[in-house]
């Protein structure tokens, strides 16, 4: 299972099951009644964007994310654009005041410069990377794993950083643990997709 445990047991981890149910999901009630980003086709369909947007259920992704980058050691949070855009800014508004922990964003296509200030490579945006760091990866719903893993491929190939983990609002459980697994990356979600509907 990849939502850890001490998120399951969690006392508010049930209430972010139910808005994500309420907000985000939708049962299409047969195998092919969606098309998803990586070009499966599913039966059940997450939207995560109002679930981000929303003042309760963003705080709690916010409280749950902390507490495991906290338990991680995260010097940093981010994410591919544009699922991990507004997670990441979740992620930092809920950190502890007195937390050194900064976000960032990966563009899917670089532009053609780096940060001038932040000295980040070309496509890495926000708080500068220059100096190394462990690194949590964002992502809001988990497919295949795919964009996650590449980004994290760009932080290790053009940072001094590395990738702790990579934790995602929702794991679809349609095969992201067994490639993040090969992958050799840590990987959790806050919850799975049969926490929020099992299949008649």
């Amino acid at each position: 299972m990849s939502a850890h445990q001490s998120i399951r047991s969690h006392p508010k981890w049930q209430r972010l099951v139910e808005l994500v149910k309420e907000l985000a999901f939708i049962d299409g009630g047969s195998d092919d009644a969606f098309t998803l980003a990586s070009g499966r086709q599913s039966r059940w369909f997450f939207d995560t964007k109002p679930v981000m947007m929303h003042p309760e259920a963003s705080q709690l992704i916010g409280e749950l994310l902390n507490l495991r980058m906290d338990k991680l050691g995260a010097d940093y949070v981010g994410g591919l654009e544009l699922g991990a855009v507004p997670l990441t800014a979740i992620a930092i508004t809920m950190s502890p005041k007195e937390s050194h922990r900064r976000g960032f964003m990966v563009r899917k296509e670089p532009k053609g410069r780096g940060g001038r200030k932040t000295k980040n490579p070309p496509g890495i945006e926000g708080s500068s990377l220059s100096q190394g760091g462990r690194i949590v990866i964002v992502e809001d719903v988990t497919t295949t794993g795919g964009s996650a893993i590449k980004a994290v491929e760009r932080i290790h190939d053009d940072t001094d950083c590395t990738v702790i983990a990579v934790i995602s609002i929702v794991d679809r459980q349609e095969g992201a643990e067994a490639a993040f697994a090969a992958a050799g990356i840590p990987f959790e979600s806050l919850m799975n997709r049969s926490d929020v509907a099992e299949p008649e």
